[in-house]
């Protein structure tokens, strides 16, 4: 029974979405998914469409079959042979995907990248409820030898060297107190002292969130990638203690900043500007790294890596290392405790000089 007053109102059918409703889901899908995931999912799927209009000479279509997924397996994935290191990609279609700009570079994907590209196809089938071609029993197979094959010659990525305690003084030696100086010392010592935070919850920070406290500060977390529902927990509060706070709070009062974006970009006389992109937060590393003289593949993660492994070091629980860095997964952070440990090992000197 309905009332007089929404007679007006035109009843929906209960077994489909309206045209306005799959607006509504598709505009609450995009807003809970982080922008730098929507990015490369998007970039992704441009380049899936692009691949497959040029080798099929069609526009894709989904659900993709799965001999066009092995196709751009081994399109993409180098191989050993008799002429060396090979792959299927034909190198005019090669050509035409990095000139278009679908491609960085020529020759195959990096492992990550190939990997990534199938996990973005296998979504896209997966939120339309379709078959999904990724899950071919011989789409799987050929992805896990790939692994193993990249793994047999050590091709595979390696992980980003750790920014421990010295690097890291090393680099913040290189601040100085301009304004842009002071921003990257409070910069780096939140991202790192914070618990090893990513890109784009440094350049996210709001003032909303900081609290100062006798000791320092207190920054309430309230969105993280291990905490996407925003679910109120007491480890979203990370202390800002010692060097961090007085690197933070310099910064604050130098900059004027009372609201808004912590970490803005610093234009030519000292003016302020916009909030800092996730991609400033590498290049300020890598540019501190290349002044201090250090050598290594260092990246803004490295801030994150090089904080669990300096607490691995220093024999901090890694409970209260957990509850710094966010992380869920216990092997994830005792990868880290032990990335630096094996020569401290006694049962690799049971044989002493």
């Amino acid at each position: 029974m309905r009332l007089p007053a929404l007679r007006k109102v035109p009843a929906l059918e209960p077994t489909e979405l309206s045209d306005v409703t799959q607006r509504a889901v598709e505009d609450l899908l995009r807003e809970g998914e982080s922008k730098n995931t929507m990015a490369s999912y998007k970039s992704a799927l441009r380049y899936w469409a692009a691949w497959y209009g040029i080798r099929y000479g069609g526009q894709i279509q989904l659900p993709v079959p799965s001999p066009c997924v092995l196709q751009f397996i081994v399109d993409h994935a180098e191989r050993t042979s008799d002429k060396g290191l090979v792959f299927e990609l034909p190198a005019l279609i090669d050509q035409t995907l990095v000139q278009a700009g679908y491609k960085g570079k020529l020759g195959a994907l990096a492992h990550n990248t190939l990997v990534h590209r199938m996990a973005v196809l296998s979504k896209a089938h997966r939120l339309r409820e379709l078959k999904n071609p990724c899950q071919d029993p011989a789409v799987r197979e050929l992805l896990s030898r790939t692994r193993k094959a990249y793994a047999k010659r050590g091709a595979l990525t390696q992980k980003k060297e750790a920014l421990t305690k010295s690097p890291l003084q090393a680099i913040l030696a290189t601040c100085d107190d301009s304004l842009r100086g002071k921003r990257d010392r409070a910069l780096l010592l939140f991202a790192w002292a914070s618990g090893g935070r990513r890109r784009s919850e440094v350049t996210g920070a709001d003032m909303r969130f900081l609290k100062p406290i006798p000791e320092g500060f207190v920054y309430n977390l309230v969105y993280s990638k291990t905490n996407q529902a925003g679910v109120d927990l007491p480890e979203n509060n990370k202390p800002l203690l010692g060097a961090a706070a007085l690197a933070l709070a310099d910064w604050l009062q130098a900059s004027g900043i009372g609201s808004g974006g912590i970490f803005r970009s610093v234009r030519k006389g000292g003016h302020l500007g916009e909030a800092l992109s996730p991609a400033v937060v590498r290049a300020i590393v890598k540019e501190r790294c290349a002044l201090a003289g250090i050598e290594g593949a260092f990246s803004a993660h490295s801030l994150r890596s090089g904080f669990v492994t300096e607490a691995g070091r220093q024999q901090v629980p890694l409970a209260d290392t957990m509850a710094m860095t966010g992380h869920h997964n216990v092997a994830t952070v005792m990868g880290y405790f032990r990335a630096n440990a094996s020569v401290r090992n006694a049962a690799a000197n049971l044989l002493p000089s």
